[in-house]
């Protein structure tokens, strides 16, 4: 049975060996794949396979926030950094957009195979599991801000691709829809916290954006600060209430609240096993500034202890 494990890293550091390489992947480098097949919105497909590649190997995709890029979620996470110790390869779409935010308020991208930036990453995943040969029963998708938006989209249109997925201060699948269809489109009202729903009809959104699938669902994690400015707190509550619905949980019967937990002043709501939240007491919007970048792993082996730490 996939478990979550969370791997901590102390400090956010730049990346050694951070050389770009376009048109083919070199290990230990962070590569542009130019030709992996239908992409439809002109996503940028960065993949960053390490030195110390293993057989069959996981991926993680990590989707970066507004205003950033695939090489400054690259310097800026430990993601490529675990990935050289343990051997997974890490995926870092890039947003088309000026000012670099992710479509997720159009009906193309709210829907599987839809034609969206939620398309094309997704060929980015299938592409590295038929190229290298990765574990597709060990695909993780995470990210921040609008990259956990579109984390949270992806686990909806996608849901046979993930087998989990981390979520860094976004709002529910579906919150940005706009029925102008635009792409790139800022939907305030969802981002101060207005947009307030059952978790029948969150349940709802995130199914209908794959009508018909009744296969497994990839366990998700929610993080967010209670201090978020940008997207207000509200967005966590609302995020948790979808996914507790889609895995059939009471949202308002939890199995367990963990106080101080993973660190002092944080709590974790455990609504099932696929399903936690963790509100980050006194923490604003720039949650990975404060508590450093998880990843997730399926059952790991015992050598991956070492690494769960507490701050």
């Amino acid at each position: 049975m996939i478990q979550l494990r969370y791997i901590i890293s102390i400090l956010l550091c730049a990346l050694a060996g951070n050389a770009l390489v376009v048109g083919r992947q070199t290990a230990g480098k962070l590569s542009q794949v130019t030709d992996f097949g239908d992409n439809p919105t002109n996503v940028g497909f960065y993949i960053y396979v390490p030195q110390n590649l293993a057989s069959n190997p996981a991926i993680v995709v990590a989707i970066h926030y507004c205003t950033g890029t695939a090489q400054a979620y690259y310097t800026g996470s430990p993601y490529a950094q675990y990935a050289e110790t343990y051997g997974f390869i890490v995926i870092y779409p890039e947003s088309p957009y000026e000012g670099t935010c992710w479509d997720v308020s159009s009906q193309s991208t709210l829907t599987h195979d839809g034609g969206g930036n939620s398309n094309s990453i997704a060929n980015m995943v299938t592409w590295t599991i038929d190229h290298y040969g990765a574990d597709a029963s060990r695909v993780y998708v995470t990210g921040t801000s609008s990259g956990a938006m579109m984390t949270n989209v992806m686990a909806a249109t996608y849901p046979n691709l993930f087998a989990a997925g981390i979520a860094y201060a976004g709002v529910a699948a579906g919150c940005f829809y706009s029925e102008a269809n635009g792409e790139d489109w800022w939907n305030s009202t969802c981002s101060q916290g207005q947009s307030i729903a059952t978790p029948e009809l969150w349940t709802q959104i995130a199914e209908d954006m794959y009508p018909g699938y009744t296969g497994d669902r990839p366990k998700m994690q929610i993080y967010h600060g209670s201090e978020d400015a940008t997207l207000y707190p509200q967005n966590y509550y609302e995020t948790c209430k979808q996914w507790a619905g889609v895995f059939g949980y009471d949202y308002n019967s939890p199995e367990e609240v963990q106080s101080d937990t993973p660190v002092a002043n944080w709590d974790k709501t455990i609504w099932g096993p696929n399903v936690e939240g963790i509100l980050a007491n006194g923490v604003g919007h720039n949650i990975l500034s404060n508590f450093a970048a998880y990843v997730i792993f399926g059952t790991p082996p015992e050598e991956y202890e070492g690494l769960i730490h507490s701050i």
